[in-house]
């Protein structure tokens, strides 16, 4: 009888933690859209200070990047912390912009969009 009431309850054991691990899971692009997001982030602020007149464009970049993952739990939380910290890296370093906040811009908006192509290329349907 302790044979089955072990197996039962390891079962309820696994069971239970077997949501928990797929949750935990991280994806093997995950890496690739940490790194978008933090471009994003860093777009959204240099392009705002730099005047390009866009918005919220990145900011609804990132939105939409998060609408077409639907990340949950851990996976959401170091996406948008990653677009937060690109963002926070710049307002640190720069109040205006300069020559090197436009350098800064058009490397970011080339590695964003080569992430992207290769991404859609190794990951779409």
């Amino acid at each position: 009888m302790p044979k089955r009431r072990l197996a039962a309850l390891l079962l309820i054991c696994l069971s239970l933690a077997a949501p928990l691990r797929a949750e935990e899971a991280a994806a093997p692009f995950d890496g690739d859209l940490q790194r978008l997001a933090e471009i994003l982030g860093a777009l959204h602020y240099l392009r705002g200070i730099c005047g390009s007149n866009e918005g919220a464009k990145w900011r609804s970049e990132m939105q939409a990047l998060i609408d077409a993952e639907t990340p949950s739990g851990e996976r959401r939380t170091r996406m948008i912390a990653a677009f937060n910290r690109g963002y926070n890296g710049f307002q640190q370093t720069y109040r205006t912009c300069t020559p090197a906040a436009l350098v800064a811009i058009r490397r970011y908006i080339d590695e964003g969009s080569k992430i992207s192509r290769d991404l859609t290329a190794r990951y779409a349907n």
